[in-house]
């Protein structure tokens, strides 16, 4: 295989794959810039790249979304060369000895049922949500899950109709068995309860049905569907927080055609974030110990005390008590910070005799240095910035209270439904 493509981009080490693939490592030849290089095969059966170029474009622009930098067809491939990004959920569970803490899982949660939100609001389903195709972001968007992998993806609305797809029973369940529906047309419904088994498998570390087994494919994915069918939600969610529970019974108690209520199932984990304690401080499991450090690095340096004599000579500039300028060398000074919290220098400096007058002696042998105007222009600066705050904080009690509204229908909404299907 050619080390370049089309002559924009270098070949460089493999870093993924699957059904629809290979990833490579790549770099731009012109800016040097790393890219992630997907190659299809032209001859499979199943072509998927031309379709996700489609999807990728449609999505163009969103939060969360790669952006896609080139696509053409090269010898037998078909080319797909989009932003690098940095290991997906499935390399980091393993990473952090093959499950996340509930932390971690309610801050991811939060950030995949928004990138969910955001598909479907462009009229598309995912039908392919696994743990593979969620990726954290690289750099300065380290703390950013990126949703990929849109080779299955449907519109579903349909084109000429302008309605919503029908629904069709006893489809083949396929494709990701692990987390996939139950052997149904798939709607947004089933983006979200699919989301809800990655979910528990961040936090339990496995599935009860991924270690089935049968002759065929076809009879592998018939016993996860008919597992996931007879399990009951309680089952399921054993041992965890009832949240992850309301969440699965608010998926089922959709509709085909129903629109879900993404915040609904946002506040379901903002209630237990908030009942934990917990800090939305983009601290995960696998940045902790990134993140000691970096506080350990942040601790303020050891400053001498008075029995520490430097020998250096310090030369600054100095006003006497008219203001003028006095330049010497000050070959004794003392420094004490008399108050770090307020950020205010203030430091007393003995200086040499030789410095000053007589008569200045006598009315003074120690010089204070307040930097008064600095400390008041720092002072309204953390006024204005708290005044920003409150203004912030008003608008996100105005954004909740709106959500709160649209919560307490939902959630009377969804009792009535589990009151009836019992």
């Amino acid at each position: 295989m050619d080390t370049q493509v089309g002559n924009k981009f270098r070949l460089g080490k493999k870093i993924g794959g699957g059904s629809s693939g290979k990833i490579y490592k790549g770099t731009d030849i012109q800016t040097n810039e790393e890219v992630a290089i997907k190659l299809e095969d032209r001859r499979t059966d199943h072509p998927q790249i031309q379709r996700e170029l489609k999807l990728y474009k449609i999505l163009l622009g969103g939060t969360g979304i790669p952006h896609v930098r080139w696509y053409d067809v090269e010898r037998d491939y078909n080319v797909l060369v989009m932003d690098l990004l940095g290991p997906s959920l499935e390399d980091l569970v393993n990473q952090c000895g093959g499950k996340l803490s509930l932390k971690s899982v309610l801050m991811l949660a939060d950030q995949m049922i928004k990138r969910i939100e955001y598909v479907h609001c462009k009229s598309l389903l995912h039908r392919n949500i696994k743990p593979k195709n969620f990726l954290m972001g690289m750099g300065r968007h380290a703390n950013k899950v990126y949703i990929i992998g849109f080779g299955h993806g449907k519109k579903f609305i349909d084109t000429n109709t302008h309605q919503h797809i029908s629904h069709r029973e006893n489809k083949s369940l396929k494709r990701t068995g692990r987390y996939a529906h139950c052997g149904r047309e798939q709607g947004r419904r089933d983006d979200l309860e699919s989301l809800g088994y990655v979910l528990m498998y961040l936090l339990r570390g496995s599935l009860t049905w991924e270690d089935l087994k049968g002759g065929t494919e076809r009879q592998k994915y018939e016993k996860i569907s008919e597992k996931k069918v007879s399990m009951p939600i309680e089952a399921l969610c054993h041992g965890y927080p009832i949240e992850f529970a309301s969440y699965f019974y608010y998926c089922r108690s959709l509709c085909f055609d129903d629109k879900p209520n993404y915040a609904y199932l946002r506040e379901i984990f903002h209630g237990l974030f908030k009942r934990e304690r917990f800090q939305f401080d983009y601290v995960f499991d696998w940045t902790t110990p990134k993140y000691q450090q970096s506080q350990r690095s942040k601790e303020p340096a050891h400053v001498p005390g008075p029995a520490h004599k430097p020998n250096n000579t310090l030369r600054l500039p100095i006003a006497n008590a008219r203001g003028h300028p006095v330049h010497g060398s000050y070959s004794r000074h003392l420094i004490s910070f008399i108050s770090t919290s307020t950020r205010c220098l203030c430091f007393t400096i003995e200086f040499d005799r030789s410095l000053m007058s007589q008569g200045e002696q006598s009315k003074k042998k120690s010089m204070i240095i307040h930097g008064e105007a600095t400390c008041t222009e720092r002072k309204r600066e953390r006024e204005r910035e708290r005044e920003r705050e409150r203004e912030r904080e008003r608008e996100r009690e105005r954004e909740r209270e709106r959500e709160e509204g649209e919560v307490t229908k939902w959630s009377k909404l969804i009792h009535d439904k589990l009151k009836h299907l019992e």
